[in-house]
């Protein structure tokens, strides 16, 4: 084949392929469109995501790729970039765009919310502070700041890292009760992929936060648990 044909061969075969895929893509975007994404399957997810950050390249494959590596599609959402730009196929940009979906889905639960919600019963609480971890990698307790209408004025992060690990001290969480104005309070952290269950530092870690506060007479509603879409409350087990 002549030289001048072989590459007029070869650019209609390739914009013949950019046609299929473009073909594709709509279809999936469509059926999006129509549908949701509740009758989608993990990789048909993966690989909706991917059409815009990987620009004319079949997808699917891919996408089976970083689910058969990292397991469900939870975990490709909560790898850490630089590994998932080290997938064939990636790039930091394309690991960029699917790592901060977690972060994205928690500011958006936490924004429909409002910016003072009003918290008055334990299902109330449990359902606030499953969408304020929601997506969360690392254990992290935060000090709910409430008003005298059990309204929220301020989320208090006190700590970030293994809680086994680190001391939660009374002190700082009185300072922060003090300094957000708190008429009472509500503790909460979570055990990311674990049992919602408090274990024996979480029940004495408490009592201990609960006696501080009582001294700047502020009351400890409650403390709760959350892991994943389920929470633990103290004060439904009678532990406050």
């Amino acid at each position: 084949m002549h030289y001048c044909h072989f590459i007029i061969s070869l650019k209609s075969a390739l914009c013949k392929g950019d046609r299929m895929h473009e073909g594709h893509r709509d279809r999936v975007k469509n059926r999006f469109l129509k549908e949701g994404l509740d009758s989608f399957e993990p990789h048909q997810i993966l690989e909706l995501l991917l059409f815009y950050a990987v620009p004319r390249k079949d997808t699917n494959e891919l996408a089976h790729t970083l689910l058969k590596k990292y397991g469900s599609l939870s975990a490709v959402f909560e790898a850490e970039p630089h590994d998932l730009a080290k997938t064939p196929g990636m790039g930091m940009h394309s690991a960029i765009m699917l790592s901060i979906i977690p972060s994205v889905a928690r500011v958006y639960l936490k924004n429909k919310w409002g910016d003072r919600p009003r918290l008055c019963n334990t299902t109330e609480a449990g359902k606030y502070l499953i969408s304020l971890f929601a997506g969360e990698k690392y254990e992290a307790f935060y000090l709910i700041c409430l008003d005298a209408q059990n309204r929220v004025n301020y989320n208090a992060l006190i700590h970030e890292g293994t809680i086994d690990q680190a001391a939660i001290y009374p002190r700082i969480i009185v300072e922060a009760a003090i300094r957000h104005q708190a008429y009472s309070v509500i503790l909460a952290h979570n055990h990311p992929g674990g049992s919602i269950n408090p274990s024996l530092h979480d029940i004495e870690t408490t009592k201990e936060i609960v006696n501080a506060l009582k001294t700047i007479a502020v009351a400890v509603m409650d403390h709760v648990i959350v892991a994943g879409d389920q929470f633990y409350s103290f004060a439904e087990n009678e532990l406050i």
